[in-house]
């Protein structure tokens, strides 16, 4: 009898994933620079005043450093100064809330983002003097880069940066748009891909897209850069406004979870990983570990949000509403209507905690799904994680009557959500002022749980197909969603309370600390001398 055997070998590393893994793995020389260090003390209580100021300003976590830092640089410029004021200050204050642990921040660094201040306020200057632009505009502008660019410093050779990379390496041969250009499609999907991936948030995408267009800002580039800045700025914006790009967005959100697994087990790894790719056994495993250590985080991370939510809404609430209604009530009815208050105030932490009770973990189905679109983006030549998304810039031509059919039903969404919860609110009594801040507050909360869901879920390979549960919610609590979301954005822009927190207590409350940090330097040096 003739017995075959069969020798199974391990794939190899396609071109892309193959440079990926170079890059996870270079190793990293030490630094004995001086660094900067901070007084633990000082630390902590810092530590616990910026995790109550972040969650008054509902950001993702991906950009909430950016986001501190770009306040950070407000409030200090808001008084003048220059890199060297400013640079280091604004560091020892990340340091404080811990966005850095003490002594990683080496003096180069430092000395960087003294230059990069400079450059920045110079290149500001030299714009306002060449162009009549907007001032306000240029120096939301600047600020967004200025806070990118910081990060970016303080972060140098994020991994998020390299499997972004990596991700539009895949995608851009996955997107074709028939009637626009190549280089168009690249940059709608790059766009795409640091949303769906890298979770940018506008300041960040106008970065990158800043640097794509006139590369590094350098002393040698400021002038030529301050003269085409107002025409790379409306260039920009088209790519932003362009209008393909959530349905590009949409196809790579779809299929960038792998990547945030297979990300996991690279970082894990680092400095190993090619033995780790060459082993497809210990992958997968690594791989399942990776899903469920994800999974377990969820529940936390989706605490921290619903808390970080309330919070929100609550002091939005309690400097917009409860002031407007309980003056509007006296007014009217001589008194507070206390039980229209109790439905206002009630209703948000308990749709936050419905939203907590209804989250599930994924299955194991799922990360075995996961597991071989990770097999999939190594290995395949090329990697073919979904079919090719073609599109066309220009719609056919659809029907003007068809397309005022979808309007006018758009709109009876509207009415139809926003008119049943006015009705409820009738029969409960609920005074015409209750009702518009009930459902101002029902939008917010709706939007937020809506988020918070999503989060919960981002683990999960969804199947595309549209279920009739799908549909009924699009058609009900879309229009509310959208409304929430529209009022979110534009309270985090007006928000009176972050403007006193920012400008009236944190300036002071941060300058106490800098007084204690350098009174217990002080102690510890009379203590020294003792010794």
């Amino acid at each position: 009898m003739l017995i075959s055997i069969i020798v199974y070998q391990m794939p190899t590393l396609n071109k892309l994933s193959h440079k990926l893994i170079a890059a996870y793995d270079q190793a990293t020389a030490p630094n004995h620079e001086k660094t900067v260090s901070v007084n633990p003390l000082v630390a902590e209580i810092a530590t616990w005043y910026e995790k109550f100021r972040t969650a008054m300003d509902y950001r993702e976590d991906e950009v909430i450093l950016r986001s501190t830092i770009e306040r950070i640089l407000k409030r200090r410029l808001a008084f003048g100064g220059s890199g060297q004021s400013i640079a280091a200050p604004l560091i020892r204050e990340l340091v404080w809330a811990r966005y850095f642990p003490d002594s990683t921040i080496v003096e180069s660094q430092v000395t960087q983002v003294v230059s990069e201040i400079d450059l920045h306020l110079r290149l500001e200057n030299e714009i306002n003097k060449k162009h009549r632009i907007n001032r306000g505009k240029a120096s939301e502008w600047i600020l967004h880069l200025l806070s990118s660019e910081i990060e970016h410093i303080l972060k140098p050779n994020d991994p998020k940066d390299i499997m972004s990379n990596f991700i539009f390496g895949i995608f851009k041969d996955l997107v074709m748009i028939t009637d626009d250009s190549e280089e168009t499609k690249n940059i709608q999907v790059f766009v795409a891909v640091r949303r769906a991936y890298a979770n940018d948030d506008i300041a960040f995408l106008r970065y990158h897209l800043f640097k794509q267009y006139f590369e590094k800002l350098t002393i040698h580039n400021v002038d030529k850069i301050a003269e085409h800045f107002p025409a790379a700025l409306e260039r920009i914006e088209y790519h932003f406004n362009y209008p393909l790009k959530d349905r590009i967005y949409s196809y790579v959100k779809n299929q960038s979870i792998p990547f945030l697994i297979l990300d996991d087990v690279l970082r894990k790894h680092k400095g190993k990983v090619f033995s780790i790719t060459s082993n497809e056994e210990l992958l997968n495993s690594e791989i399942l570990s990776a899903c469920n250590l994800r999974y377990s985080a969820i529940a936390g991370k989706v605490k921290r949000a619903i808390i970080r939510s309330v919070i929100f809404i609550f002091f939005t609430k309690a400097v917009f509403a409860l002031f407007v209604e309980g003056t509007f009530e006296r007014m009217i009815y001589g008194r507070i209507l206390w039980s229209s208050i109790a439905i206002n105030t009630m209703t948000p932490p308990l749709l936050m905690i419905i939203v907590g009770f209804l989250i599930k973990s994924p299955s194991r189905e799922n990360s075995v799904r996961i597991s071989k679109k990770i097999n999939t983006v190594l290995y395949d030549e090329p990697p073919f994680l979904d079919k090719p998304l073609i599109l066309k810039k220009k719609a056919g031509n659809a029907s003007p009557l068809l397309w005022l059919v979808f309007v006018i039903l758009w709109l009876a969404t509207f009415v139809l959500s926003f008119g049943a919860i006015v009705f409820v609110l009738s029969k409960l009594h609920v005074n015409p002022l209750s009702q518009t801040i009930f459902m101002f507050f029902l939008a917010i909360v709706s939007f937020v749980s809506f988020r918070i869901n999503r989060t919960a879920h981002m683990y999960i390979l969804k199947d595309k197909k549209d279920n009739l549960g799908s549909l009924i919610f699009d058609f009900f609590f879309m229009p509310v969603i959208q409304v929430g979301r529209r009022i979110t954005l534009g309270i985090s822009q007006i928000n009176i309370l972050l403007f006193m927190f920012d400008f009236i207590i944190e300036t002071p409350f941060k300058g106490i600390f800098a007084f204690f940090e350098q009174w217990f330097s002080f102690l510890r040096t009379q203590r020294e001398k003792l010794d």
